[in-house]
């Protein structure tokens, strides 16, 4: 695709709805707001990228407009420091007239009134536990939304597939499924866009990204990070659902899709549902799955306690903090191949790949010697990250098989993942948003692995933090780090 026509793709995915003319976030005082939205949203000004928009905050008493100020033009001086000569005009512009408001969301007609009060569109930003945004979301169907309103939602979205589904009818209510944003920030526009070029840009992986010659595909999220005060909203969730059911499913849908005619967010989504749809956990979930939670240990010299003596957690609730299943994909391209995603916290190792394992070569002449390894291609998720490694012949002696990697960065967004979600919500482009459709199926393949949890189907295994897991799981071996092969060879990306 040439410069030009990418232009007018983007151009074209713009000019498709009205932008926001203002950005309302709910839960201006939490944590996801000062951590994560902010940051991303003064990052995307400061890109030049954006014309000024509104900003406003809102939350209950005792946080106030001073405060509410003070926060914006720490997180925008910040971002004025990397940003473009336009884009510290607009940081500037965006800090000068944002405002504070005091609102209830759960008290009827408030938050109708605050929309009301702003100018549209608007895009309306839940930065609130799930529960308290789904009351809101109730309330508002009774007085409605301003036509052009956009409503984003965090994670999880709902807490089953009833529950999911349920949500949706009630956002059906308000406002159309393309003005409904359900946050994955997991996805990025890099990391969606890396994986797609790498698979249809390329003749020389495209025909062979099958069951025909695909032994395996993994997915790993391992974070070398623990409970970090989250015990209010990580004990209620646990790994399975935190990463692997919200995040990990749309990695495997975006890695196994067929390939969409376009990369307009209708042909995506609609065979990233098509691929959801046809997946789930075989059953007999004590082979299929497996889950675990950290005993203490230590990590980079910090000594970690036990999940268990986390302030806030409640043992007798089970939570795991290390899941993993094996997904099959149930149509021509997939049967037979299992999808292993795995996640969890408090490993001695961060790990975010995905690692493709090719079937063995059909023959291999007599003569060979040493070991013949599986070919494995691996994509490296932030950083951004290809490698391949494939068996050469060694040095010395020719009929030596030895271990090559050829390995290159692939191009990352120079936006945080907030930034790039808030561009979308803003421009009115969907493309990274978790359809309604999507959201549910996600739901119906790990629900049954849950209720199997629930009822003592699956044993809950225990790992020291800072070990690579429970040592009789073969994703806990250590097969080699990405980005830290023993020998290898760098591909130089031309221009």
């Amino acid at each position: 695709m040439n410069e030009q026509t990418a232009t007018s793709i983007s151009h074209a995915r713009r000019s498709s709805a009205a932008t926001a003319r203002t950005l309302l976030i709910l839960g201006a005082s939490g944590d996801l707001t000062g951590r994560l939205l902010l940051p991303g949203f003064a990052g995307l000004l400061g890109s030049g990228k954006v014309r000024p928009v509104r900003l406003a905050g809102a939350g209950s008493s005792g946080y106030g407009e001073e405060k509410w100020q003070e926060r914006v033009r720490s997180v925008f001086a910040d971002a004025e420091q990397k940003a473009t000569t336009e884009g510290r005009e607009v940081l500037e512009q965006v800090r000068a007239s944002t405002s504070f408001h005091e609102v209830d969301v759960t008290a009827p007609g408030q938050l109708r009134s605050l929309i009301d009060s702003l100018e549209g569109p608007v895009a309306v930003y839940f930065a609130l536990p799930p529960a308290v945004s789904e009351k809101a979301c109730r309330l508002l169907v009774e007085t409605g939304v301003p036509e052009g309103t956009r409503l984003v939602l965090e994670k999880p979205f709902g807490s089953s597939a009833q529950s999911a589904r349920d949500l949706n009818a009630i956002l059906a209510q308000l406002v159309p499924e393309r003005d409904v944003f359900r946050v994955d920030h997991f996805l990025g526009k890099g990391t969606v866009f890396n994986i797609l070029g790498l698979r249809f840009a390329n003749r020389l992986l495209e025909p062979v990204w099958s069951n025909l010659h695909i032994e395996k595909v993994e997915i790993f999220f391992d974070e070398d990070l623990a409970l970090e005060n989250r015990a209010g909203y990580y004990d209620n969730a646990g790994a399975l659902r935190d990463m692997i059911q919200s995040h990990l499913l749309q990695v495997m849908a975006l890695l196994a899709l067929n390939a969409p005619a376009s990369l307009g967010e209708r042909n995506l989504r609609d065979h990233i549902g098509s691929l959801l749809r046809a997946a789930r956990v075989k059953p007999g979930y004590a082979e299929t799955t497996r889950r675990a939670r950290y005993t203490a240990g230590e990590i980079n010299g910090k000594a970690i306690p036990s999940y268990t003596d986390e302030p806030g957690v409640d043992p007798a609730k089970n939570t795991e903090t290390l899941a993993e299943l094996e997904i099959e994909i149930n149509n021509m391209r997939w049967a037979g191949v299992p999808f292993i995603l795995r996640s969890g916290k408090a490993l001695g190792r961060r790990r975010k790949e995905a690692m493709i394992t090719f079937k063995p070569v059909p023959h291999l002449p007599t003569g060979f010697h040493g070991v013949d390894e599986p070919t494995r291609l691996r994509i490296g998720f932030s950083p951004e990250t290809l490698q391949l490694e494939i068996d050469v012949n060694g040095p010395g002696d020719i009929f030596t098989l030895d271990r090559a990697v050829l390995a290159t960065e692939m191009n990352t967004s120079n936006l945080l993942p907030y930034g790039e979600v808030l561009d979308g919500v803003l421009a009115g482009d969907p493309l990274l948003s978790v359809r309604g459709d999507i959201a549910e199926d996600c739901w119906r393949i790990v629900e049954p692995v849950l209720h199997a949890w629930e009822a003592g189907e699956v044993p809950l295994e225990e790992y020291p933090a800072g070990s690579l897991g429970p040592s009789s799981w073969p994703t806990s071996c250590d097969g080699g780090q990405l980005g830290a092969p023993v020998s290898s060879t760098p591909l130089k990306p031309t221009v």
